[in-house]
């Protein structure tokens, strides 16, 4: 944890650089302000300005959309249901571009342009190129902040902002930090919250095999370390640190030979670093990049291309000093982060030492020419998986994970594994290993509290941090995925809006009140919220037959399933929605990935008068990406309001599992 006096000095003398006379600046007065044009600082914005606020949006850098637009286009979700309002939205307006109802995968360039498309709606726009100056707080309520351009900007002039509210959607949590809020840096002891996968980890994924000598000369330690391997010793499992998961680009490469321009070797390029991956390469004796690149692939022959096994493209240790260092000491960051990649694949695809077959490979792949066309057709965007975290009254932890602690406050959810990346690469037993990473899994959505993302109300009374939010290391690793931050945005600033219409600080709010306002108003915009009918909503759902429960994969805590055959007796699941406003419905039933399903399954829909019965396909329902389902079109209908109507699935005439999971309804 980190003192107010020693962020403030942090921020002056560091982060900024030279002060300017605030008397010499231009003062800018809105209702609520946000920190970060991430993904998450323009739901922010759209949220606030739809609810009739007057909304200021900062951007330090020059790109739009953090890393939903900076090439992380192979979505982490976990489970579509803790996915909700505007968040939900931009997914399907993804959708709406390639075709389908919803997508989760997709091109930088599609995902900037969505998000664009949000603010030219509300009319903002946002103030790139400035960085935060310093924080004015009177009586615990942030009064203003001065800002000024980056130093490579010329004719743009520093400024203040005033504002009833603000926002920190930054990955760093700068605002956060400026305006005195206690935070933490790295991983807490397991014995701090009860928890067992904190601290030091040395586990067995993304992991060196044995015997990978560290030494420049093998079996030599006076011939020194190879580079990137630490001399620090293995702590005890469990221990705490201030050490940072490893980051990395989300690299996006094409095969399209029309589009594609050639990787070639990069300035301050060094063969010596990636002497490890020949070692990896001679044990392992891959027959393809799979073993060393996670490459998913995305619309029009792109990828995303991740992190996987003991060396790829997480450059781990060198991002420590990161969270708190100043701008200028970032950018060099990134950058060496820059270098560290764009030679990893020349490496790959250009040095004698490389097998031919992985070299050839690697050659079929280029730098897009339709992406990021303004920064090189690189993504300017390093993937921050972690920095600040703030500490307030209440701490994410591990068991919030796990459903073993439950909360009223619910302010979004989440759903993906407790997810960090290795934080060092260090010698044990005269071996090369990653010391980190941990992936655990295995339970459903879970809420995160409200009180989460806003301060301790004796630091700041005004700023909600739906990003830098507080939590454990290792249940920000869960929390941490794109989709989340901008539920958590939207939460954070309809939070905001509503403390500004009352007067009352972002603690004193009504959290029941902002419930029912994201219920009812899930996009923000007044219009008719769809209608979903969960299995386990028992009072909607009815059922004829014993099903069975099915957890690992569904939309939601579970679905139901059963195996149908031939001489089964007739079993069904009646979903019974409540229509508030009569219309034309489009009506989808979720199709989990399960294998087995049965070919063809009947379903009826009834919309109070008249009975339709169709066959739908389940097996034939392509799931795309980490998804772990999709939506299974049944046509439209027209309903009444009321109870009358509902959707039937049933076993009859189906040859093995059938499921019945979900049904929404989206008003046309």
């Amino acid at each position: 944890m980190k003192s107010f006096f020693k962020q403030l000095f942090l921020l002056i003398s560091g982060l900024t650089g030279n002060l300017i006379p605030v008397q010499a600046q231009t003062v800018r007065e809105v209702d609520v302000c946000i920190y970060g044009a991430t993904a998450a600082g323009v739901v922010a914005a759209y949220t606030a300005q739809q609810l009739h606020k007057t909304v200021l949006l900062i951007e330090p850098g020059r790109h739009l959309g953090g890393l939903t637009a900076g090439g992380l286009g192979y979505t982490d979700i976990g489970n579509k249901y803790a996915i909700t309002g505007l968040s939900r939205d931009f997914y399907r307006r993804v959708g709406q571009h390639y075709g389908r109802l919803e997508q989760w995968i997709f091109e930088p360039h599609v995902a900037t342009q969505i998000l664009q498309q949000y603010l030219n709606r509300a009319g903002i726009t946002v103030q790139y190129r400035y960085r935060l100056q310093s924080v004015s707080k009177t009586n615990g309520y942030i009064t203003d902040i001065s800002l000024q351009p980056t130093t490579d900007t010329a004719g743009l002039s520093p400024f203040q902002v005033k504002a009833k509210m603000f926002i920190d959607c930054s990955y760093e949590g700068d605002l956060m930090a400026g305006a005195g809020v206690t935070y933490t840096i790295g991983r807490e002891a397991n014995s701090q919250y009860t928890e067992t996968y904190n601290g030091v980890q040395l586990r067995d994924i993304h992991q060196f095999p044995d015997s990978i000598d560290p030494y420049r000369v093998p079996g030599d330690p006076a011939s020194g370390l190879l580079w990137g391997i630490s001399a620090d010793t293995l702590a005890t499992k469990g221990s705490a640190d201030q050490k940072v998961q490893a980051y990395n680009f989300r690299i996006c490469l094409t095969k399209d030979s029309a589009n594609r321009i050639s990787v070639t070797r990069p300035l301050r390029y060094d063969s010596s670093r990636y002497e490890l991956l020949l070692r990896v390469v001679r044990k392992l004796a891959p027959t393809s990049l799979a073993p060393l690149l996670k490459i998913d692939l995305m619309p029009n022959n792109k990828t995303d291309i991740n992190n996987k096994g003991p060396f790829s493209t997480d450059m781990i240790g060198a991002n420590y000093a990161y969270p708190e260092a100043s701008y200028q000491t970032r950018r060099q960051l990134i950058q060496e982060h820059e270098d560290y990649t764009k030679g990893l694949l020349y490496f790959i695809g250009n040095d004698s030492r490389m097998p031919l077959h992985l070299r050839q490979e690697m050659l079929q792949w280029g730098y897009p020419k339709d992406e990021y066309t303004d920064n090189g057709n690189w993504t300017p965007q390093l993937y921050i998986r972690e920095a600040r975290r703030m500490v307030s009254d209440y701490v994410m932890t591990q068991a919030n994970c796990e459903g073993r602690q439950k909360i009223t406050d619910t302010a979004g959810m989440a759903a993906y594994t407790m997810d960090s990346h290795n934080c060092q690469r260090l010698v044990v037993k005269g071996m090369v290993k990653n010391e980190g990473d941990v992936q655990i899994g295995g339970f459903g959505p879970y809420p995160i509290a409200y009180r989460s993302i806003v301060p301790k109300s004796t630091e700041v009374k005004n700023l909600l941090v739906p990003v830098c939010l507080s939590a454990s290391h290792i249940a920000y690793g869960s929390i941490r995925m794109e989709p989340v931050f901008m539920v958590l945005a939207q939460s954070a600033a309809t939070a905001a809006v509503m403390c500004a219409d009352s007067n009352r600080s972002v603690q004193q709010l009504n959290v029941t009140a902002l419930q029912r306002e994201l219920q009812n108003n899930p996009l923000a915009d007044g219009s008719t919220p769809d209608i979903l009918v969960d299995n386990d909503d028992t009072a909607r759902v009815k059922l004829v037959g014993v099903w069975n429960r099915y957890t690992p994969v569904s939309y939601g805590p579970s679905a139901f399933t059963t195996v149908a055959t031939a001489t089964s007796p007739l079993k069904t699941a009646r979903f019974t929605p409540l229509v508030k406003q009569a219309g034309s419905y489009h009506v989808y039933t979720y199709i989990p990935k399960i294998p087995g399903l049965a070919p063809a399954v009947e379903v009826n829909i009834f919309d109070s008068t008249t009975l339709r019965k169709q066959t739908i396909a389940p097996a034939s329902v392509v799931v795309l990406g980490q998804t772990t389902g999709e939506w299974l079109d049944l046509g439209v209908v027209t309903l009444p309001a009321g109870t009358g109507s509902y959707v039937e699935i049933s076993n009859n005439k189906a040859i093995g599992i059938v499921v019945a999971d979900a049904v929404l309804l989206i008003k046309q």
